[in-house]
Order: C-alpha cells, then structure tokens, then sequence
C-alpha cells in the first residue's frame, strides 16, 4: 500500500482528481462532485503507464560493497590457514581478490555491464569461495597425498582451479576496461595526428 502512493498510477490519478476539484470550484460540475473527483482519479490512474519492473537490484553500491566484504573476509581465512594451503595458492587468491576488487570499487559501471556483473559475481559468491572451502574441508593428510594412477592431489585440483580462475577474471577485466582502453588508443592517435599537422 505504502508503495503505491509514490507510484505513477496514484500521481497520475492525483492531477486527475485536482482537475476535478477545479472542474467543481470553477462552477462546471455542481453537488456531484464528489463523483466526478472519483471518478477522473480513475481514469487517470488506470491510463497511467504501469510501473517499470525491475529485476536486478538498484543499489549497485551497497552491493558491490557487500561482495567487497565477502572477498576480504575468503582472503582473510585463506590467509589464517595459509601453513594449511598448498604453496603459492594463497597468492593466487590474493591476486584473484584484488581483481575483482578492483572491478566492484566501481559499483556504477559495474553495474551497468550485465555480463560482467554476473561473471564478477559468480566468481567472487561461488568459485573462488567454493574451491578453496572443497579443499580446506578435506583431511590435511588427504588433500596433500598423491592419488592411485598419478592421478592429481587434491593440492594439485585447487592450484589447477585457482589458475583458470585467475584466467577468467584478467578476461573479465579486460571486458569491463576495453572501453578505456579504445579511448586511451583514440587519445593517442589525436595527439600524433595534432603533431604532424603543426609541424
């Protein structure tokens, strides 16, 4: 209800309701006012456009911010049980957070690219959280030994998934910078352009 009375429909009926309280003061309408006041507050909330749907969330920022949080709250623990991890693999989450970290402290623009935003989020919400939690859940024993048949150690799964992940997310970045990077290349063709036509 509380939500209603903001909405275009109900601001939409108001005008048609005060042009009916003009109708009355202006002498057009008599004793049925009332009536036609209802009446044109109707009509007009009913021709007004409904409102626009909305799907994903407005605020980019605080969400972003949140994602922010949860990146440094995974890193935080990788680095609490770093004598726990395999070698290097820390890193490689540390340099996969600051990534992505860097993409969401531009919640706008994040915002505004649909697909980087799902890929940013899915990496950050999902993969990256659930690689490194499959690994920590295992034994210690168990996640460093060697498998029958030279299969890969579990040390070896999640370096494996931590490299392809930091692979996706260079490939997000460069999605969500190739429109500076176009601007800086048009920049820099002007000023050589500028340069040969003064000299």
């Amino acid at each position: 209800m509380i939500g209603y009375l903001g909405s275009t429909k109900n601001l939409a009926g108001c005008v048609g309701g005060l042009i009916g309280l003009a109708l009355y003061l202006t002498g057009v309408v008599g004793g049925l006012w009332p009536l036609v006041v209802a009446g044109l507050y109707a009509v007009f909330a009913l021709l007004a456009p409904p409102e626009r749907v909305r799907l994903v969330s407005v605020d980019a920022v605080a969400e972003a911010g949140q994602l922010r949080a949860d990146l440094e709250s995974l890193v935080g623990k990788v680095t609490e049980r770093a004598q726990r991890m395999p070698e290097s693999s820390v890193d490689g989450v540390r340099r996969i957070a600051e990534v992505l970290d860097d993409l969401l402290s531009r919640p706008e623009r994040w915002a505004a690219n649909p697909d980087v935003q799902h890929a940013v989020t899915r990496l950050a919400r999902t993969d990256l959280p659930l690689s490194v939690e499959t690994y920590l859940n295992l034994p210690w024993w168990f996640a460093a030994k060697r498998r029958a048949g030279g299969e890969p150690s579990a040390a070896d799964e999640l370096l494996a998934q931590l490299e392809l992940l930091e692979t996706e997310a260079h490939r997000i970045a460069e999605r969500f910078y190739a429109g500076d990077v176009h601007q800086q290349a048009d920049h820099t063709r002007y000023l050589r352009e500028r340069g040969e036509s003064a000299s």
